[in-house]
């Protein structure tokens, strides 16, 4: 009688850059036949995208302020311990094949638990730059999965463990993927998609309705406007590209923005991780913003590994004035074919078979250690 494979336990922050890698690991270990159960930290799946797990934990987790806070280190601490023995007990009931952590501080808890029970460990990396929590655990993980295949911070010893396997996206966005770079003729309508996450909303509420009002008459009629807002930006807004004669939807959160990102001719983003890589993916050129003062500038780096391709623009918030964004987008949308360009080599740096190359590993791992 064939015995079921061990549960995958998939740890993972509560932001959109942990989570959407790890959304598309567990629907790839589905289709393989492995169960999957997912912890994460108090904020859980906000993104309403309904988690393809078995079952999904929370654990108590804190991020280490700065050292010069000595209270908030040991307040740090205290949760973090208070979730190490939480995850005993959680990963002695579960009995994982293996821990596959995505990153941010949530994942140490898990992480440890299981390097103390024996547990296989692999962690994936989706910056440029290896974070700090996962340079924390790196020594403790038998693999260390890596979304490019130059990710600083990872030297010495740790690059011994890295394994290049893309950053993994969702099935959406591997739909997304199949529709054509949409064609932009001179009266069709121009589509600019605009979307911050969760950090960078407000720098682009601020400057995007200015720029955009300043654009030549002919230009702002064939604007077709879809931007992410925060709650309280909305009216805003809506109130300032509506004066300007501009069709615009404004909203908080946009459940299908792959499909959007497929619809755009082009993109104003930040650069996290998710964003490059599902921007890559479905091949659409963007204008990269990175957030400034960012940990390691894990975003800038993002954003230059993109640029570089030819596959999109980055332009650092200090640089970036309404005036200079009107001065750009005019630029391209007066000039289709650099779109058109930029748009083919996004997608070719796009790694739509990373989600098979991650299980790939996860397997191999966990066969290893079942032998």
């Amino acid at each position: 009688m064939t015995r079921e494979p061990p549960p995958i336990l998939l740890a993972a922050g509560g932001t959109g850059g942990h989570l959407f890698p790890a959304f598309a690991l567990a629907e790839e270990l589905g289709r393989r036949g492995h169960a999957v159960d997912l912890v994460t930290d108090m904020r859980g799946d906000r993104y309403g995208t309904g988690f393809p797990a078995r079952a999904v934990y929370q654990l108590p987790s804190a991020t280490p302020g700065s050292k010069k806070n000595p209270i908030a280190l040991a307040r740090a601490g205290f949760t973090l311990l208070r979730g190490v023995l939480k995850a005993r007990t959680l990963l002695r009931e579960l009995k994982p094949g293996a821990v596959i952590g995505f990153g941010g501080y949530p994942t140490i808890p898990p992480l440890l638990t299981a390097r103390l029970l024996g547990i296989p460990a692999i962690i994936h990396e989706q910056n440029a730059v290896l974070g700090r929590a996962n340079r924390a655990l790196a020594s403790r993980t038998a693999a260390v999965a890596t979304s490019f295949r130059k990710t600083k911070k990872l030297d010495g010893e740790l690059a011994d463990k890295a394994r290049f396997t893309g950053n993994p996206v969702r099935d959406v966005v591997i739909e997304a993927a199949k529709i054509p770079y949409p064609p932009l003729g001179p009266e069709d309508p121009l589509r600019l998609l605009v979307f911050g996450g969760s950090q960078g909303a407000r720098f682009f509420s601020e400057a995007v309705p200015p720029a955009l009002a300043s654009l030549p008459e002919p230009l702002r009629k064939r604007l077709k406007l879809v931007q992410q807002a925060r709650p309280e930006d909305v009216a805003a807004v809506t109130e300032q590209t509506a004066a300007a004669g501009i069709d615009a939807e404004i909203a908080p959160f946009f459940k299908d923005l792959p499909q959007k990102l497929a619809e755009a001719h082009l993109v104003i983003a930040r650069a996290g991780a998710s964003s490059v890589a599902e921007l890559a993916v479905i091949g659409r050129p963007s204008i990269l913003v990175p957030l400034p003062h960012s940990l390691d500038s894990d975003q800038l780096e993002n954003a230059t590994n993109l640029a570089e391709s030819g596959g999109s623009w980055c332009i650092e918030q200090k640089d970036l004035s309404p005036q200079r964004l009107a001065t750009e987008l005019a630029r391209l949308f007066e000039q289709p074919e650099l779109l058109g360009v930029a748009a083919s080599k996004a997608k070719a740096q796009g790694q739509a078979g990373a989600v098979a190359l991650l299980a790939d590993l996860v397997e191999d791992v966990v066969g290893k250690d079942r032998a």
